[in-house]
């Protein structure tokens, strides 16, 4: 919600802490940063979640211990009269799962009022598959598509997840210093012919046209395409896109912690900007690029003013 907030969209929160310590700075925090609160739950005892995060500085690595809030938000602490008043205006729900019970009431609504839906898909969670099937497009971690599909391939994988989930318009994973894959469905116009290709090779040849030399975050998208995948009978047609990452050099690079949450931001903005998806998924590395150079998850977060954003904006 932060970088959503920075990149200069106004963003509103649904969620739940208690009256205490870290829940006033949570509250604080977000709405210094221009987050909508008012729809926040406050439970005048437990509480608040809350995680602790360990960075090594040599091998930039992190452990994240989390420490769930009491009580937990369930549906009843939303009035429909919050809930319509939450969505009013809104033009993208987000949610990363983690309340299923209760995100499934909001997608629910935000689906009948033809509001789009954003999924951030970590890994298998109870409910999650309720919530994917109102979605109209999902940022997955590198691990989820395979686990939840079985495929034997990330490629494969999502062309399942495309054919599972017929309401998606795309569905990206995210790769880490790797860069990203994203999978556009398209129309398909029967009077036309367009090519068959296997998700796999089709992959392996956008990947063959990075540019090394290329310090920036680029992106390399395939041509519409009947994309098929081994042991799945239907094919999808759509667009293959590969996302790099940015370089960034060992001496600035410093925490990686809200990389992946930076990047869905991005996204977040880059759906409401109407940008296309060529420009949003280098948009989207270079925002999860500049939050490494700070420690912490927000630290590092662009703003709109930043000069190097309108490249990839305009």
């Amino acid at each position: 919600m932060t970088c959503a907030a920075r990149l200069g969209l106004k963003p509103r929160i649904i969620s739940k802490v208690s009256n205490d310590g870290p829940g006033k700075t949570m509250l604080e925090e977000l709405e210094a940063e221009g987050v909508d609160t008012s729809f926040f739950v406050v439970s005048k005892e437990g509480t608040s979640p809350f995680s602790y995060i360990i960075v090594d500085n040599q091998s930039k690595t992190r452990t994240c211990i989390f420490t769930p809030g009491y009580p937990e938000m369930v549906p009843q602490d939303l009035s429909r009269a919050n809930l319509l008043s939450a969505l009013d205006g809104a033009r993208v729900v987000y949610f990363d799962a983690r309340m299923p019970d209760n995100a499934l009431v909001i997608a629910q609504e935000a689906f009948h009022q033809n509001i789009s839906i954003l999924i951030d898909a970590e890994r298998p969670r109870e409910g999650l598959n309720d919530l994917l099937s109102l979605a109209d497009y999902v940022v997955c971690s590198e691990k989820f598509p395979q686990a939840w599909t079985e495929a034997s391939s990330i490629p494969r994988a999502l062309v399942s997840i495309i054919l599972r989930l017929p309401r998606l318009k795309f569905a990206i994973v995210t790769l880490g210093k790797d860069g990203c894959i994203m999978l556009e469905k398209c129309v398909d116009d029967e009077g036309s012919h367009i090519e068959e290709m296997d998700v796999d090779s089709c992959f392996v040849s956008l990947t063959t046209r990075k540019e090394d030399s290329t310090a920036m975050p680029t992106c390399i998208p395939s041509p519409v395409t009947k994309l098929r995948a081994e042991g799945i009978e239907e094919s999808v047609c759509g667009r293959l896109y590969y996302g790099t990452s940015e370089k960034i050099p060992p001496s600035e690079l410093v925490d990686t912690t809200g990389a992946g949450d930076a990047f869905v931001g991005a996204v977040l903005y880059s759906i409401c900007a109407n940008l296309s998806l060529e420009k949003m998924l280098p948009f989207a590395s270079y925002v999860a690029a500049a939050n490494c150079r700070a420690l912490g998850a927000r630290r590092g977060l662009p703003y709109r003013t930043n000069p190097r954003l309108a490249s990839f904006t305009e």
